[in-house]
């Protein structure tokens, strides 16, 4: 009699406790978002070339922290289009990059070289 009576509560606090539990995007997005910006660590670059038609910038850049990355020139998609019409080639600046779960690097922040985070 017992097994008939616990088994039902045990079905019910398992599925209580799985919706009690975030969703898999929820908490990565919870956490990228304010994870992210948390631990990553303005670079300091130049930029080389801006294409708004492709949405990217070639940074030629010091050692990208957040991502282990070294020092490099590399081409990153803006996070945000506005980003491109901050800067032009020649540029010094210090900027955020980020990964995309889907492995691409973006920039999310971009400042001028003089400007302190």
């Amino acid at each position: 009699m017992n097994s008939l009576f616990s088994t039902p509560l045990l079905a019910i606090a398992i599925a209580s406790s799985a919706l009690a539990q975030p969703k898999v995007d929820d908490h990565a997005a919870h956490h990228g978002a304010a994870g992210a910006s948390a631990s990553a660590v303005m670079t300091e670059g130049e930029i080389r070339k801006v294409d708004k038609t492709a949405g990217t910038m070639t940074i030629k850049h010091g050692e990208i922290k957040n991502l282990g990355m070294p020092p490099m020139t590399m081409v990153f998609k803006a996070k945000n289009p506005a980003l491109l019409d901050k800067v032009k080639p020649g540029d010094k600046v210090r900027f955020t990059a980020e990964q995309t779960t889907a492995g691409a690097l973006i920039v999310t922040d971009v400042q001028p070289a003089t400007q302190k985070p």
